[in-house]
């Protein structure tokens, strides 16, 4: 499930997530006025929501509720998270909504911005693979893993930022697939096991058997941000973007930009601000043939060797 008990001898978790029957906090919590801050639709003419968010009380937990059947209540600390579930959803269904979303909205709680991104280790680096989604983000981090590069994160990429430098912080071991990507990859859309017994979706793990995962937080060395796959005989390619240019994609490319209120909003905007000004970043843009998957991995550890040895070997002053 992506999710691995806790020794007892374990110290305490930073975030606990509790199953079963609803605990003391959440019946107490759940019995005050609540309003909702967010319903999402499949489709601007759908009725029935897919998502709906429900604050209780002011701020005293939040009810994130699925129309399949996961549900979620989070604490005012975003320290404890309780989950559900109805048939046929199982409990891995709860851990992949728990490690995608949910974990994302705590991190929104917690005000730690965090990139729609795969992310992979390069030369020491963090090196970030962002865009809309069905962009190839995962795709592109899977087949890079698969030729030996260390995955970082997967879908979110949490930063931290220090002295003016960022670091992203890792996932967990595992990057999720469509089962054409699995196709293009490995030559048969089964050829990884399923993430749940209910949904197509498949894993590459990243146990060290075929590929390997990184678990220390990095610096955040380059970022790729993904246009839309183009058949021009000249792709995959990378191009140059300015600080500016880069600043507005990224804008859009943040996880679940959407919670933000206006503070927030700008405060996310002064962060990516300086993050354009210390880290480059640059278009890729893949090309329709997945057969073109490998000159695309090359591509990036090519370009990202560039950049990425060339300031590994600046003196510190040169850098500053």
């Amino acid at each position: 499930m992506g999710l691995h008990a806790l020794p007892p001898a374990a110290v305490p978790a930073d975030l606990c997530l509790e199953t079963g029957q609803d605990p003391a906090w959440v019946l107490r919590a759940s019995k005050l006025p609540g309003r909702v801050i967010s319903r999402r639709s499949e489709s601007e003419d759908a009725a029935d929501p897919v998502f709906q968010l429900i604050e209780h009380g002011p701020a005293e937990c939040f009810e994130l509720i699925y129309s399949d059947g996961a549900s979620f209540v989070v604490d005012s600390e975003s320290r404890r998270v309780w989950g559900t579930f109805r048939s046929p959803l199982t409990e891995a269904d709860l851990a992949t909504y728990f490690l995608g979303p949910v974990l994302g909205f705590v991190l929104r709680r917690r005000h730690i911005t965090s990139l729609h991104a795969s992310t992979v280790e390069l030369f020491g680096h963090a090196v970030a693979l962002s865009g809309d989604a069905g962009f190839g983000k995962s795709t592109t981090a899977a087949a890079l893993a698969l030729r030996g590069v260390p995955v970082l994160s997967e879908d979110i990429a949490p930063m931290h930022e220090d002295a003016g430098n960022f670091h992203v912080f890792p996932g967990y071991p595992r990057v999720c697939l469509w089962p054409d990507s699995v196709h293009y990859l490995l030559g048969s859309p089964d050829a990884l096991p399923l993430l749940t017994p209910v949904w197509e979706k498949r894993y590459l793990p990243l146990d060290g058997v075929r590929a390997r995962f990184s678990s220390e937080p990095l610096p955040l060395g380059l970022i790729y941000l993904f246009a839309p796959r183009s058949g021009e005989a000249g792709a995959p390619q990378v191009e140059e973007m300015s600080p500016r240019e880069a600043l507005l994609t990224l804008v859009q490319n943040t996880y679940m930009n959407w919670l933000l209120d206006r503070e927030q909003r700008a405060v996310e905007f002064d962060a990516l601000s300086r993050l354009v000004q210390q880290v480059p970043v640059r278009r890729i843009i893949p090309h329709s043939d997945p057969g073109r998957i490998p000159a695309l991995c090359e591509l990036i550890q090519e370009d990202a060797a560039r950049f990425l040895l060339q300031r590994k070997a600046m003196p510190c002053k040169a850098r500053i």
